[in-house]
């Protein structure tokens, strides 16, 4: 899932040095001497679970995926943008620069001219402050709906005001200095603007403003979305079938030669991988359980991609989690136990075929980035059940009717996992067994993979652990700096498992000071660090997407992005 939010180099943190769009694929998956031929369809596979159902382009905090996130940016232009070497890139942004005071309260955006509607009119900023408006609204207490960036960069409570200053200025205002790094990924980053002169019905009443919306997110049919300032336009679409996009012709930057781009529905991988061998579809990726039988697609090209990010299940530390499991997850040994039953070598070796990463904290060592802490090169908590039964009976646990318990509360919950995958039943299977061995008792159920993102604070007493996204990772950051105030800060608007650390919230808000780029990196390290050792969450493998396309279409690894696990079709075409 994405729950979505990449990263500069740290030699550029403070500089904003551009670059040109990178990969990590490997240089003969990107190098080609085919020419281009204009026109063709691309047709991309969507899984069961990763259906659109949100198009407005600032999502809600249950819309929050990589596949919605991947047609907003199909039709509107974010205001930054990382390129594939993880550095902002402003050639691909709203923003032309972004400068800040030497004390580091006050931005101040410069939007590139150039960039236009569809309908000719400006992007200014009256757009970017009606953005700015929304998303204020949308985080209020009892909105209609809840912007998904409540807790990260400081919004909203660190910012103080979002203002005009010429149609090509917005000066943002907040309340106390930060690390300029952090706040323009993880701030300014959350900001793709939409069309003031077309969206805003109720300037006076953001209540009716946001049921606006709210009524016509899922409606990209309606005329609201044919003014777009991204490089597609939805020329038509069939709920849980297709969604076909068209060039923008009046796109200011790179332009598609691709005549139609369609996002195809596909029931199951193995749907997915028929589809991709006859040809049906020409771009997708191969599940993990059908790794073996890539020989098959002959007419394809497979390369393996690390989005930036981390893997991890949720355990519900929650009072009113059922059972009160939620009070025995607040008990560091016993998540300390349960990450000392995860077998992660076995689980990249038999399930992901040796396309995934070991993951022990909050980014993965894949793709390489210089936000990854270089001295956690091992778990603190290895495999080792039996480590950890004898943790747990250490610390006053016991076996009742082989159940661990204490004060009367087992260690005995269910485990929800997203469906439709093989790895990701296979790892709950393993999960199961292996806890058992400390004298866990798992039962495991199986939900698509909507129905277990809704899962989360607001109705803990319905569930204790979640896992919902084996096949792909659970976590990318898109254009956000790496430090977790969204997730695991006490009042984090993603900490599902209400996660609540003193020290964890006085480490991020370190993370946020500013400073020299050697300081705020140790102040990151130390986050990270924390994090690996106390656990807010259970770390699992970080697999790659093998990404799968037809070898007579060219762009498609060479312009994968990492940061957001995003597709650039406007850089593809046919051979």
């Amino acid at each position: 899932m994405r729950k979505t939010h990449v990263l500069l180099t740290a030699s550029v943190l403070m500089s904003g040095v551009l670059a040109g769009c990178g990969s990590t694929a490997s240089p003969s998956a990107r190098s080609t001497s085919a020419a281009p031929v204009r026109g063709g369809t691309a047709v991309i596979a969507l899984t069961s679970q990763q259906s659109p159902n949100w198009f407005f382009p600032l999502r809600s905090a249950v819309t929050d995926t990589v596949t919605n996130e991947q047609v907003e940016l199909m039709m509107y232009k974010p205001l930054i943008a990382v390129n594939g070497h993880d550095q902002l890139d402003y050639a691909r942004s709203l923003a032309q620069s972004i400068t800040w005071n030497a004390s580091g309260d006050i931005y101040t955006i410069h939007l590139n001219p150039k960039w236009h509607w569809s309908n000719g009119q400006q992007v200014t900023s009256a757009d970017v402050v009606f953005s700015w408006n929304v998303m204020k609204a949308a985080s209020a207490a009892n909105a209609p709906w809840t912007f998904w960036g409540e807790g990260f960069g400081g919004f909203p409570s660190l910012w103080q005001s979002v203002t005009a200053d010429g149609p090509d200025t917005v000066v943002v205002k907040i309340t106390s200095p930060r690390n300029p790094a952090w706040f323009v990924r993880n701030g300014l980053g959350q900001i793709i603007p939409a069309p003031a002169s077309v969206w805003n019905k109720y300037p006076g009443n953001m209540t009716e403003e946001l049921h606006y919306i709210d009524s016509l997110a899922n409606s990209p049919e309606s005329p609201v979305f044919n003014v777009v300032d991204g490089p597609y336009k939805l020329s038509a679409m069939s709920p849980d079938s297709y969604w076909t996009f068209v060039p923008n012709k009046a796109y200011d930057g790179h332009r598609s030669i691709l005549s139609k781009v369609m996002y195809q529905y596909e029931s199951s991988p193995a749907s997915e991988f028929a589809a991709l061998k006859t040809g049906t579809i020409n771009a997708g990726s191969l599940p993990p359980s059908l790794m073996a039988s890539k020989a098959q697609l002959s007419a394809d090209t497979e390369v393996p991609e690390y989005a930036i990010g981390f893997n991890y299940i949720v355990p519900n530390q929650n009072s009113q989690a059922p059972g009160g499991i939620g009070k025995a997850f607040q008990e560091l040994p016993v998540r300390q136990a349960l990450q000392m039953g995860i077998d992660q070598k076995a689980i990249i070796q038999d399930f992901y075929h040796g396309y995934a990463v070991e993951d022990d904290t909050t980014l993965a060592p894949l793709p390489q980035t210089a936000f990854f802490n270089p001295s956690l090169k091992k778990s603190p908590y290895s495999f080792n059940p039996a480590r950890g039964k004898a943790l747990l009976e250490k610390n006053g646990w016991h076996e009742v009717g082989g159940v661990m318990t204490k004060h009367g509360v087992p260690l005995k919950f269910t485990l929800i996992y997203a469906s439709g995958s093989t790895a990701g039943t296979d790892l709950a299977e393993l999960l199961k067994s292996d806890w058992a061995e400390e004298g866990v008792d798992v039962s495991l159920y199986a939900q698509p993979f909507d129905e277990v993102v809704t899962h989360g604070a607001s109705n803990a007493s319905t569930w204790a652990m979640i896992d919902w996204d084996q096949s792909v990772g659970g976590w990318t950051y898109g254009t956000g700096y790496p430090s977790g105030g969204g997730l695991f800060a006490s009042n984090g608007s993603e900490n599902m498992g209400s996660y609540d650390s003193t020290h964890m919230n006085q480490l991020i808000q370190a993370s946020y000071a500013p400073g020299t780029t050697a300081e705020t990196l140790h102040n990151l390290y130390a986050y990270e660090t924390y994090a690996a050792n106390h656990l807010p969450v259970l770390f699992i493998p970080d697999p790659a997407e093998i990404l799968v396309h037809s070898k007579t279409l060219h762009g498609v690894a060479a312009n994968f992005d990492p940061a957001g696990a995003l597709f650039l079709p406007n850089h593809w075409w046919f051979s």
